[in-house]
């Protein structure tokens, strides 16, 4: 059993050679004992490997969850003694903050101090879980006279939490703390790209109190372990943060079990700039909003909508920031690094070029620092101007450092262009005027609504989901509480 940071785990995935999956608090290898390279964005190098997991890992974790979730004092324990340990593996994660960072920013690609950004907020997710965990109240119902009815939250049991590479410590954070703090035992599939901090993360786990088999770990590829865990009959509920097409064959799996689902799955998220904003103001956030993570993040700003009146200015302003912008390894810190893989890289590179002989105008280009390394995957930023709100750049998501400029006559027409894709993640509102901001927030769909500002990145206690096709349930905040368990009503009869 894993019970401390000298454990065999915490060596091997510090020093970034070989992860093993966690599971009923044994570090264990596959059982085929096959292995899958793990090759840093940067330079395209193999730095570490992590356990190809089949069929009978994913039998064997689902088995420890459900154990400890039987027999285990995790379910059965105060609500007040969860938090406590909670809290402490935030306190954990926070000590460890530097071997983390480090290690997420060379596994992911992202500047070191995106790294340290995303240490930052993993640690508050599990303070948030585990102050709010005690707060979960249930309710008294007036019903018949001789008869008291009440309602309690219950957790659903074995979760499922299938983890993306973008923001493997952050997505992880606000998925455990919500699942574990009502009193769930999860099994994570953490994507393959990016698997070593969810590994390390579930090591201090144990660490910090969690008893073996309430955080499992199997790493290996989504077609197979992923796809194995969605649709296992063992399990009672599935998280996933993806692409829409994956979170549908993961929806699907589930349904055949009847299993509950929350899903993030993306977004076109459009930042609205009136004639009346603060330009200055918007500008880096409009910038930073595309660029952060490279922008292979489900609320990237990836449209601006600006109104004609100030399109000219504030194009040229975007298209100067963007003509100095320098895609570098993530060790420099610079304005974004390469992109997670060289599928991912042709991906955007291509729709850029299609993009680009479909007509589109291009404002401004980036560029990839001359130095970086020829095995990186690395995409310079694009600002396309003037774009069709029917084209492919429009409407769907690039996932990216790709940005689509459009313009709009008044607020019919912005709310009118904010909403016409299938999507409806984050929006950003920029102007002034305190009546159309509530007007046009009112009437943006999305889950999330800016106003003088685009934050979607951090709020820990905001609550986050979509519209559309970018999924539905909700994360983060209070209420993924509630996405974590369900209501029982309970009857006594006066006798």
């Amino acid at each position: 059993m894993l019970t401390s940071p000298d454990a065999d785990l915490c060596s091997t995935v510090a020093q970034g050679r070989r992860a093993l999956n966690v599971i009923a608090g044994d570090a264990v290898d596959s059982v085929s004992g096959e292995r899958v390279d793990v090759a840093c964005p940067s330079d395209g190098k193999v730095f570490a490997s992590i356990a190809r997991s089949g069929q009978e890992d994913v039998e064997h974790a689902v088995q420890a969850a459900r154990e400890a979730f039987d027999s285990s004092p995790w379910s059965r324990m105060t609500a007040t003694e969860r938090g406590r340990i909670l809290t402490r593996l935030g306190e954990l994660i926070d000590r460890n903050r530097d071997e983390l960072a480090a290690l997420e920013s060379r596994d992911t690609g992202k500047p070191k101090r995106q790294g340290v950004a995303d240490v930052t907020a993993t640690v508050r997710y599990f303070e948030y879980y585990g102050g709010a965990v005690d707060k979960v109240h249930g309710t008294q119902i007036p019903f018949l006279d001789g008869y008291t009815a009440i309602t309690t939250r219950e957790p659903h049991g074995v979760v499922a939490g299938i983890i993306p590479w973008n923001y493997p410590l952050q997505i992880l954070a606000r998925v455990a703390g919500a699942a574990l703090a009502m009193g769930n035992t999860l099994v994570v599939k953490p994507a393959e790209d990016a698997s070593l901090t969810t590994v390390r993360v579930a090591e201090l786990a144990l660490e910090a109190g969690c008893p073996p088999g309430v955080l499992n770990v199997v790493t290996g590829y989504g077609a197979e372990a992923g796809a194995m865990l969605s649709g296992h009959p063992g399990i009672d509920y599935v998280t996933f943060t993806g692409s829409p097409a994956t979170g549908t064959a993961i929806q699907t799996a589930a349904a055949r079990n009847n299993r509950g689902v929350t899903m993030e799955l993306g977004g076109k998220s459009p930042q609205i700039v009136f004639a009346d904003a603060d330009l200055e103001a918007a500008l880096p956030v409009v910038v930073n909003a595309i660029i952060q993570n490279g922008g292979q993040t489900c609320s990237a700003g990836s449209r601006v909508l600006i109104e004609k009146p100030v399109y000219d200015e504030f194009a040229a302003a975007l298209s100067e920031r963007f003509a100095a912008l320098v895609a570098e390894p993530h060790d420099r810190d610079g304005d974004l690094g390469p992109l997670i893989n060289a599928n991912q890289a042709r991906r955007v590179a291509t729709m850029v070029a299609d993009a680009e002989a479909s007509g589109l105008h291009v404002l401004a280009k980036g560029r990839v620092s001359p130095d970086a390394p020829d095995g990186g995957y690395y995409q310079a930023p694009v600002l396309f101007g003037g774009v069709d709100p029917a084209s492919t750049l429009a409407r769907e998501e690039v996932f990216g450092p790709v940005l689509a400029a459009l313009s709009f006559d008044g607020e019919a027409e912005a709310v009118a262009l904010a909403n016409g894709t299938d999507f409806g993640l984050v929006a950003g509102v920029w102007t002034r005027d305190g009546g159309r901001q509530h007007r046009v927030a009112k009437r943006v769909r999305a889950g999330q609504v800016y106003v003088n500002g685009y934050g979607a990145g951090g709020g820990i206690e905001l609550p986050f989901g979509g519209f559309g096709k970018s999924g539905h349930g909700r994360e983060k905040g209070f209420e993924a509480l509630f996405d974590m368990s369900a209501t029982k009503t309970t009857v006594f009869r006066h006798i």
